[in-house]
């Protein structure tokens, strides 16, 4: 499994973070999504089929593009 946590600077509410959370929650493979308000940080874990570039082109598609990666495992 991979994780990733990031920054998403469009977050603005608990509706973004929800949004977010629903939606890569939905992408094939994607086994964690957790995002904060607060932060604006999200955190993801995966496996195959999903990606990193699957997950960052749906970010970019629901308007909220992923910036500054934080860590990576």
């Amino acid at each position: 499994m991979t994780t990733k946590t990031f920054t998403v600077p469009n977050i603005s509410c608990g509706h973004c973070t929800h949004t977010i959370e629903m939606e890569l929650g939905d992408l094939a493979g994607v086994q964690n999504v957790k995002a904060e308000q607060e932060s604006k940080k999200v955190t993801v874990s995966w496996d195959d089929p999903a990606s990193w570039e699957k997950i960052q082109a749906l970010l970019q598609e629901i308007n909220y593009p992923p910036e500054g990666l934080i860590q990576i495992n």
